[in-house]
């Protein structure tokens, strides 16, 4: 009885403003908009990538950090760094070693593969990847095992070190072995995941896709192909998305939702699917119609595409820059540039580039504000992550755009 007293009042103090003094702070630095920076992708492509590199550097080993949690956080128990993130990190990767050659910094093709080495060590005997953060008492996770895949496979691309290929063909044998016949995951999902709502595991599916044709493997193909195929089924004519969220299938995550996106435009890329393209480009052009004024898109969206909260998922955000950026530079619909520039724009002014703690300094939030539902009082690696995808497409953007507009000016001359 004492001990549950003592436990309540220590809850009640490290939850408490006093105690998270840091958190509100910050808190109240973007409600008076002091020391907002917006400048050119570059600079705000090297706060974000020094943030994960402190990330990285902040745990014992080479995986990548999950968060740094400028308030008490109440499933960690703790404030400021976690753990590293399996999941993440093996989709920090790619990333990573794309940035390295834009930036032509070589420490960032040395870091991501001691992140894809770190991979192999921690991966599950049954070829999986674990759920959570790096703990002692692993289960598998469906989701986590594709995101990893990826990974291997870039880092198996840029070296030939046969290693990465066969960690990425025995998380492919798991996700085979536990696949639905309809294409879908019910088995092996993450603990934190609900396990009839997982229709974001189209990137699953894409990274299979991506396996096989490395691999020259055509069961992980067929694999990929019918996840994509499922998840296909899940998507009302309207373009939004059934079971598609960890928590809230009715008002699924902007999140979650890119991620689905992602996934099927993944797949209609790598195989040339006309249809999957489409169906991809529908969900995204709707989100079009979901900017705020101030360059944001509400966090989560019901089944008409409405906003059912106030706050953003950064998170998302970024993701749906990408998705945008990679529509512009394959069809060359500037709806989609003027768009992707409208949420980079807002995300670079939710970046505080001027903190001299290297945990709040470079980095995307949970969510704008700071205190919104998704990672509350949380700078993620995976929102930083995409965020870097897509100030590197823009910058790809940048030349296709001039190019779109000399062909405009020579067919005006013409004309």
């Amino acid at each position: 009885m004492i001990q549950r007293v003592i436990q309540g009042l220590e809850h009640r103090v490290k939850v408490s403003r006093f105690y998270n003094q840091e958190a509100y702070q910050e808190l109240r630095r973007e409600a008076e908009q002091r020391g907002v920076v917006v400048k050119e992708n570059r600079f705000h492509l090297r706060e974000a990538v020094e943030w994960i590199k402190r990330a990285q550097d902040a745990t014992p080993d080479r995986g990548v950090s999950r968060a740094y949690s400028s308030a008490w956080h109440p499933f960690f128990r703790a404030k400021g760094w976690q753990q590293s993130y399996p999941e993440t990190t093996g989709y920090i990767i790619p990333t990573f070693l794309d940035a390295g050659r834009y930036l032509q910094d070589p420490d960032l093709k040395s870091r991501a593969l001691a992140m894809a080495d770190w991979e192999i060590q921690v991966q599950m005997p049954n070829g999986a990847v674990m759920g959570g953060v790096l703990n002692h008492h692993p289960t598998p996770a469906v989701f986590n095992t594709g995101q990893v895949i990826l990974g291997w496979v870039a880092a198996f691309q840029e070296t030939q070190d046969a290693r990465y290929l066969d960690a990425a063909k025995r998380a492919g044998n798991y996700l085979l072995a536990v696949q639905q016949n309809d294409g879908g995951w019910v088995k092996g999902n993450s603990e934190f995941a609900n396990p009839t709502s997982t229709t974001y595991n189209s990137r699953v599916g894409w990274s299979l896709l991506l396996l096989g044709q490395c691999a020259g493997d055509p069961r992980y193909v067929e694999g990929g192909e019918r996840n994509i195929r499922f998840s296909l089924s899940q998507q009302n004519a309207n373009g939004w998305f059934r079971n598609n969220c960890l928590t809230d299938s009715a008002a699924p995550l902007l999140h979650t939702i890119s991620y689905a996106i992602e996934g099927i435009w993944g797949a209609g890329e790598l195989l040339n699917r006309t249809e999957y393209l489409q169906s991809a480009k529908m969900s995204a052009e709707r989100l079009l119609g979901t900017l705020r004024e101030d360059g944001s898109v509400p966090g989560r969206l019901n089944h008409h595409w409405q906003g059912t909260v106030a706050w953003s998922c950064l998170t998302g955000n970024a993701q749906l820059a990408g998705i945008w950026l990679r529509l512009f530079l394959k069809e060359g619909d500037r709806r989609f540039l003027d768009g992707a520039r409208r949420l980079l724009r807002f995300l670079k002014a939710s970046q505080n580039c001027v903190s001299e703690n290297g945990g709040l300094r470079g980095g995307i939030k949970g969510s704008s504000p700071f205190d919104g539902d998704y990672g509350r009082f949380e700078v993620l690696n995976w929102a930083t992550k995409f965020y870097v995808d897509a100030l590197l497409l823009d910058e790809q953007a940048e030349g296709a755009a001039d190019g779109l507009k000399m062909k405009e000016v020579k067919t005006a001359v013409a004309g």
